[in-house]
């Protein structure tokens, strides 16, 4: 059925439940837009509603045990890369966390970093498998199996390319003790990312398209949307410091000066031509892929 179908089919009831749905939807993600540019107690709060967010619509679209198995399969592999990178300086470079400190750690690293790992991680699935046309309902194509992962980890990394400079040098949510030329960032960072989550990707790929008892995720053009604007909506949350106008200048480790309005306006230009045109493409696959 097509979406007006779905509209046409629906009953009053289930019409003012959706409404209710979008409404606790937008109003999320307008605090997203508002706060969580800033690593406060409160924007940790929005990312661990994001995490929960992520577990209910992955249960929702893949089902309960293929959810458990992308999370298990998830944890493993950042908190064992990040925890090899914390500590060796390995796989991304050297740097340590500063956020999150006051909660539990899982070795060197804050269960809030697994979270966000896991949250921004499905969205960014998502995005890639509706660029690919569902290519996540068709993994038993060799090419969608290679493929999907692949771009699902460059989606990924865009995420960390738009918020890694203001969040480490601005926020010290995070320190690069040797600083970057990416505004106190370096490169060996994004090529951490890219790996790290080419490796959780390419093994949940891999999962669900061995087991044939898998369920297959569910064909609904309004879940995958939501996916979409979560993953989309954490790009824009750069919008709003830039337009304060933030201004000074902030060192970073290796004790380079960077003016912060460059770096505010750094990550609103970057946004625009990664993450918010992946999820523009993403959102048009899903009309023409609906029409």
């Amino acid at each position: 059925m097509t979406a007006r179908e779905n509209l046409e089919a629906g009953s009053f009831s289930l019409s003012r439940r959706g409404i209710v749905a979008w409404g606790v939807i937008v109003a999320y993600l307008v605090l997203v837009v508002l706060f969580a540019w800033n690593p406060t107690p409160f924007a940790q709060g929005l990312a661990a509603i994001g995490f929960a967010g992520a577990l209910g619509h992955c249960a929702l679209s893949y089902g309960l045990k293929n959810t458990l198995a992308l999370l298990a399969i998830c944890m493993a592999v950042t908190f064992t890369m990040e925890n090899i990178g914390s500590s060796t300086g390995l796989i991304f470079g050297r740097y340590h966390f500063e956020v999150g400190a006051q909660l539990p750690h899982i070795g060197m690293i804050s269960v809030i970093v697994g979270g966000v790992w896991f949250g921004m991680g499905y969205f960014a699935w998502i995005v890639a498998a509706t660029m690919l046309g569902e290519a996540d309902r068709n993994l038993n194509e060799r090419f969608n199996v290679i493929a999907l992962p692949l771009v699902a980890a460059f989606v990924m990394t865009q995420w960390d390319f738009v918020m890694d400079p203001p969040e480490a040098t601005i926020s010290k949510a995070w320190i690069w003790h040797d600083g970057g030329a990416d505004f106190g960032v370096p490169l060996t960072n994004y090529l951490g990312w890219l790996l790290t989550s080419w490796m959780f990707y390419q093994l949940f790929a891999l999962y669900l398209a061995r087991r044939r008892d898998v369920q297959l995720p569910r064909r609904d053009i309004a879940l995958r949307l939501v996916a979409i604007l979560f993953y989309a909506f954490s790009g824009l949350t750069h919008l709003t410091p830039w337009l304060m106008g933030q201004a000074g200048d902030v060192a970073d480790a290796a004790g380079h000066i960077w003016r912060i309005q460059d770096l505010r306006e750094m990550a609103v230009a970057v946004m625009l031509f990664t993450m918010f045109f992946t999820s523009m493409l993403a959102v048009l696959r899903l009309i023409r892929d609906d029409g």
